[in-house]
This record gives structure tokens, C-alpha cells and sequence, in this order.
């Protein structure tokens, strides 16, 4: 299912992860939206993670469903996530993912 339908989709969910990654003082180091899903690669120090994904994943299924006149989730499945301590892990990992 698209979850970003409009241009405007798009740029209402980047506002919103600027707002908590301020508010959670999360680094984005990279990040791809796609119609269906996203990836962002991130940097907390704070271990606040889950509570940044909620924030952002709720809020933005709240925008959609009225937008869209749409009851129920959006978002399928429990987020999938990778732990990279350095560059070199990074380099590693990236051919693991199914991007």
C-alpha cells in the first residue's frame, strides 16, 4: 500500500521528523522515502530510538487516515532496524539489507 500518495505526503512526513528528531536530538545522516515505505539512517546517543519511531510513525498514520478518510493501521510488522557502531560495520551490514 502507498503510504505517500501526494507530493505533499512526502513533505508533511519530512516536517515531521525534523520536528521529533530535534525533540529527540536524533542525527540524520541519510534518509529515502518511497512510496510504500522509507529508510532513514540515524544517530542517537540517547537510547530513545522506539519512542522517536512511535512519535513519528503515529503521528504521521494520524495525518494520513484523516487526509485520506481511512480507519485502522499503516504501518505492518514491528520496525526492522540495524546496529552500526563505526564505518566499517556500515560498509559490512549494507549488503545485508533488503533494500
Amino acid at each position: 500500500m502507498n503510504i505517500f500518495r501526494h507530493p505533499d505526503d512526502y513533505e508533511y512526513f519530512e516536517e515531521l521528523m525534523c520536528f521529533y528528531m530535534k525533540s529527540y536530538e536524533i542525527t540524520l545522516h541519510n534518509y529515502c522515502l518511497m512510496s510504500n515505505h522509507y529508510h532513514l539512517l540515524i544517530e542517537t546517543s540517547t537510547g530513545n530510538l522506539s519512542t522517536f519511531m512511535r512519535q513519528l510513525n503515529m503521528n504521521y498514520a494520524i495525518y494520513y487516515n484523516k487526509k485520506y478518510k481511512r480507519t485502522g493501521h499503516l504501518w505492518q510488522g514491528r520496525l526492522g532496524r540495524i546496529h552500526v557502531e563505526n564505518r566499517k560495520e556500515f560498509i559490512s551490514n549494507r549488503r545485508n539489507w533488503n533494500w
